[in-house]
């Protein structure tokens, strides 16, 4: 049995550094050119328009790819319903696009640069299961949840999902393991994901359900800090609370490993 078959109808993250215009050949597939030519072109005339501003007929053009099975603009409507980006929100029909993208590529291969837009669909269903959509079919499901996040995680290697699913083990949708949370925190952290890096930093910087290893804590949190947006005042404010709490010796050890990280990097 397929993967998708055996997950079934599933569906809201960004996808960091990814435009419109950078992944407009992501779903092209392996069918002919003229197999592939009229949707195609559709997205491409939705994807122009809504880089010139043009949203009301980017949207047109959009819709008429998705209903041909185009996967990027199936993808792109998904984002734009959810944030009511050019069209009024709706986290239903959002659900929706993005369950259609889950089925219908689930088992592509991971390695691929599609691969990204598809873990994005299986974590944006896992963010519905946590809350549900109300006034909808759509109910919250913590296991659901769970186990859209794990198949991002596991199949795919996405980053957001080993966050969300490292999360849920800390934090509920199950027996708490913390074990299991630290692990999906390090593989997430170890990819750059500045949240499971924050997380993991004040775990480890405090001996929080773990044991206690502090400069390694404050590199984590430094690699945080240096990532941080607009909207990240708590890994900040955990960043300043553990470099004010650690001694000078903590404070170069930590130095060191965030040294070694990004040369890791390179």
């Amino acid at each position: 049995m397929r993967t998708s078959d055996r997950l079934g109808a599933f569906a809201v993250v960004t996808l960091a550094g990814l435009t419109l215009a950078s992944v407009a050949f992501a779903f092209e597939g392996t069918t002919s050119k003229k197999d592939q030519e009229s949707p195609y072109q559709a997205f491409r005339a939705g994807a122009r328009a809504y880089i010139a501003g043009d949203k009301a007929s980017a949207v047109n053009s959009l819709l008429d790819a998705a209903k041909r099975g185009h996967a990027m603009a199936q993808w792109k409507l998904g984002r734009m319903y959810a944030e009511g980006d050019g069209v009024e929100k709706d986290d239903v029909k959002a659900f929706d696009y993005f369950s259609q993208i889950a089925n219908a590529h689930a088992d592509d291969a991971p390695d691929t640069v599609q691969a990204r837009f598809v873990a994005n669909a299986f974590v944006a269903l896992g963010n519905y299961y946590l809350e549900g959509v109300p006034g909808s079919p759509i109910r919250a499901d913590q296991a659901r949840a769970k186990e859209m996040f794990s198949y991002a995680a596991s199949y795919f290697g996405d980053p957001d999902a080993q966050y969300n699913l490292a999360r849920m083990y800390l934090d509920g949708g199950g027996p708490k393991d913390a074990r299991q949370g630290a692990r999906w925190l390090g593989l997430a952290a170890n990819k750059g994901q500045r949240e499971a890096q924050a997380v993991l930093g004040h775990m480890l910087f405090n001996g929080i359900d773990i044991p206690k290893q502090s400069a390694r804590g404050l590199m984590w949190l430094t690699l945080a800090n240096s990532a941080a947006g607009s909207g990240d005042k708590w890994i900040r404010d955990l960043y300043a609370e553990a470099a004010a709490a650690a001694t000078p010796e903590e404070q170069t050890k930590a130095a060191d490993y965030v040294e070694a990280w990004s040369k890791d990097r390179d």
